[in-house]
C-alpha cells in the first residue's frame, strides 16, 4: 500500500492509498465513508489487499479531511482510537469523486470500477448521476445511507446543528463543536452544516422521502449493491431497501443485491466477507462484459 496524492480543480490536494500498479488492467476506486480512512478502518485494508492478491488494483478514496483524526482513549477496550472528519464541504463530493476517477484513468487502467461504502456511496451515486463522462465501467454501492432517514435516527444531531448555527452567526465556523455529531464523528460547525445541507448527497430517500431519485436512474452502467444482514439504517430490512434503491435504476434487473451474513453497516468483523463480495463484483462484471 502506498499512499497516493490526488489533484482536484479546486487546487486542494487529496490523500488516498493505492494497492497495486497500473500492469493491472481493473482497477476499483473506493469513496470511503464519512470519518474513514486507511489507518483506522481495516475494511478498507482487507479490500485492497485480497483485490492487490488477485490482480486487481485498488484506490482508498478519501474525502478533504479524512486524514485528519482526533485521537481519544476508549475506556472499554483500554485503547487508543482515532476518529473523525474535522473540516469538509460536502458540496464538493462530486468534485472529489471526479477528481479519483480521473487519477485512475490518467494511469491507464481499462477497466474502472467506481465503488463506495456508507456515505461515499451516495458520493458515488451523485458523480455517476451526474457526469458526462464515461469513464466508469461498473459501478459498486456498498451500505448507502437515506441520509433524511439518518438524521432523524442518529442522537445529538439536533443539538449538534443548532450550536453549529450559533458558531457560525458568531464568526466561529471553524471550531469544533464539543461533541462528536451523530454521536460518532467530531466536526467543526461549517462541516456540520456543510453534512446537514448537502441535499446532493440525499439520492437514497427510500424511507424518508426527502431527497432525489433523478441521480440513481441517470447512471449509466451496471453494478452491485451490498448491504449486510444487520444495517441499523435500513429500518431493519437491508435487503429491501437495496431493492427500492436498485428500483431507481434505468435497468435495475442488470444490477446485482448481495446481503452479508451478520453484517452492521460498518462490517465491523466481517471484513474479509465484504473484501470478498467487493471481489465477487468484479469478477461478475467481467462475466458480464464478456457474455455481452
Amino acid at each position: 500500500m502506498k499512499i497516493i496524492r490526488v489533484n482536484t480543480p479546486r487546487g486542494l490536494e487529496l490523500k488516498g492509498a493505492m494497492w497495486g500498479n497500473n500492469s493491472m488492467r481493473s482497477v476499483v476506486v473506493m469513496m470511503s465513508g464519512i470519518c474513514s480512512n486507511v489507518f483506522q478502518n481495516d475494511l478498507l485494508t482487507a479490500t485492497g489487499e485480497l483485490l492487490c492478491e488477485n490482480n486487481i488494483a485498488f484506490i482508498a478514496g478519501q474525502a478533504m479531511d479524512a486524514f485528519s483524526c482526533i485521537g481519544y482513549s476508549d475506556f472499554t477496550t483500554g485503547k487508543q482510537k482515532y476518529t473523525g472528519v474535522v473540516f469538509d464541504d460536502f458540496s464538493l463530493s462530486y468534485e472529489d469523486v471526479e477528481s479519483y476517477v480521473k487519477y485512475a484513468k490518467e494511469l491507464g487502467f481499462h477497466n474502472i470500477i467506481l465503488a463506495g461504502h456508507s456515505l461515499g456511496s451516495n458520493k458515488i451515486i451523485h458523480y455517476l448521476g451526474n457526469t458526462a463522462d464515461n469513464f466508469v465501467d461498473y459501478f459498486i454501492v456498498s451500505a448507502p445511507v437515506d441520509l433524511g432517514h439518518w438524521f432523524k435516527v442518529m442522537p445529538n444531531v439536533t443539538d449538534c446543528i443548532e450550536l453549529a448555527q450559533k458558531y457560525v452567526a458568531c464568526g466561529r465556523g471553524n471550531d469544533i463543536l464539543p461533541y462528536m455529531f451523530g454521536d460518532f464523528s467530531p466536526m467543526s460547525a461549517n462541516a456540520v452544516l456543510s453534512f446537514y445541507n448537502a441535499f446532493n448527497l440525499k439520492n437514497c430517500p427510500v424511507i424518508s422521502g426527502d431527497g432525489e431519485t433523478a441521480s440513481l436512474y441517470n447512471i449509466k452502467v451496471n453494478g452491485s449493491f451490498i448491504i449486510g444482514e444487520k444495517d441499523s439504517l435500513t429500518e431493519n430490512n437491508p435487503k429491501l431497501f437495496m431493492e427500492k434503491i436498485n428500483s431507481h435504476c434505468k435497468n435495475p434487473h442488470h444490477n446485482q443485491i448481495i446481503v452479508i451474513t451478520d453484517a452492521s453497516h460498518i462490517f465491523y468483523g466481517r471484513h474479509e466477507q465484504y473484501a470478498q463480495a467487493i471481489l465477487d463484483c468484479v469478477e461478475y462484471q467481467r462475466c458480464f462484459v464478456s457474455v455481452s
